[in-house]
């Protein structure tokens, strides 16, 4: 392990308390620097999961929240946590940052780990009561509460949350409403094979899917009473939650002149234009091998795995490193886990395969192997994920060959 000397005024100060900015502090002190390390969060609680909030947590026994890590482990590794802070400006020329409490804080090293928030409606409506978001504890909880006496639910968007959501609420005994724009639910993540199985499978359990529906108001008096579609249907509701997407907290990175599209734009190495600040996790966008292109991805492997490698090059300080993992993503929906290792595009070639308990797709371009979306098959996740990031392919018409495994494929490789 290497150790790191540090002298005033070069610690560092990571901005967000979530997976990345976490994951980033954990690794620093695993990888030798002494230095001193402040961690600053928004919210008010120990920092926690953010993927279980949509899941568990919406059951019908409730859930607690999963810490990233225990109280203890801050105190312990010598980590300022600084919960219920904002980060309001963000002085270059100074190397300092100005918090909502009024107190500055130096750094030598400034990591942005903001994350994201929620895509809200601009339509009437999207105001009253019973209208719900959720991306924190705090939205969770306010949630879970009003489910104990909801009986009709609509959902606005058929992504990830929405449609975990949706699983985990109709078993409640709830009437459960979806309603997507796009002409297949998850369009922007997955193949149209992978959508239509995943759609099947809602339906099959009592979700009431309506995809090319838009949302033009929400009426009620005080509270929702009721969401009116694009194709003029009026769907009764007393709890409405959005989930249209999010947009990177890039605010202050662009109040500070720093590059943002999208995110904050950084280098291979994750540095922004400003060579003491770097960006890691939802709210960076990088210039991704995978995709070929700069991407902001929006996934816990991400998260950790660039606070990883920041952590390594902050410490050791190699010249000509850049981040290359390969993007992976999950989802839960119900009694069907939805995997994907590496990006597809919209023009891939598909070839679904599936048994009586799994269904998978792998995605082609120009003959390779750049993707597999895999729902309740583990093992031809693990396999997908080495053979991508080994930058290995399979042939397709090999694929198609009855009895084809990846994960045999993988091992014989």
């Amino acid at each position: 392990m290497v150790t790191v000397q540090t002298r005033a005024g070069e610690g560092i100060v990571v901005v967000g308390a979530g997976q990345a900015g976490v994951q980033l502090v954990d690794s620093l002190r695993t990888a030798g620097w002494t230095g001193a390390i402040t961690l600053i969060g928004a919210e008010r609680c120990l920092p926690y999961q953010r993927p279980p909030l949509s899941k568990d947590f919406m059951k019908e026994e409730g859930g607690e929240p999963l810490f990233l890590r225990a109280e203890r482990f801050y105190s312990d590794a010598g980590v300022d946590l600084r919960a219920g802070v904002e980060v309001v400006s963000i002085d270059r020329a100074g190397k300092a940052v100005t918090c909502s409490d009024s107190s500055v804080i130096p750094y030598g090293t400034l990591v942005l780990a903001t994350g994201a928030r929620t895509r809200r409606l601009a339509i009437e409506g999207s105001d009253l009561a019973g209208v719900h978001e959720l991306r924190t504890l705090d939205d969770a909880i306010r949630l879970q509460s009003a489910l104990a006496d909801a009986r009709r639910v609509v959902v606005i968007g058929a992504g990830f949350i929405g449609l975990e959501f949706a699983a985990a609420a109709r078993p409640r005994g709830i009437d459960v409403t979806v309603l997507e724009f796009a002409d297949r639910p998850m369009a922007r993540a997955v193949s149209p094979e992978m959508s239509a199985h995943f759609a099947a499978e809602h339906a099959a359990a009592g979700i009431d899917l309506r995809c090319g529906e838009g949302v033009v108001r929400l009426v009620g008096d005080a509270k929702v009473r009721a969401v009116v579609g694009s194709s003029g249907t009026e769907y009764p509701a007393d709890l409405v939650l959005v989930g249209v997407g999010v947009l990177p907290n890039d605010d202050i990175a662009a109040e500070a002149g720093l590059p943002v599209d999208n995110g904050i734009v950084v280098g291979e190495d994750l540095c922004t234009a400003d060579p003491a600040i770097y960006a890691i996790g939802d709210v960076a966008r990088y210039p991704n091998p995978h995709a070929r292109a700069l991407s902001r991805l929006e996934a816990v492997q991400n998260a950790t795995d660039q606070a990883r490698f920041l952590a390594r090059a902050l410490v050791e300080q190699p010249r000509g490193r850049r981040y290359d993992a390969l993007p992976w993503f999950w989802s839960q929906q119900g009694g069907w886990k939805l995997q994907i290792a590496g990006l597809a595009g919209p023009d891939d070639e598909c070839i679904a395969r599936s048994d009586d308990t799994s269904f998978s797709v792998y995605r082609f371009r120009e003959g390779r192997l750049v993707a597999v979306e895999s729902a309740n098959n583990p093992g031809e996740h693990v396999a997908a994920r080495r053979i991508l990031s080994a930058a290995q392919s399979v042939d397709p018409d090999r694929v198609r060959e009855p009895g084809f495994s990846l994960k045999q494929f993988a091992a014989a490789s």
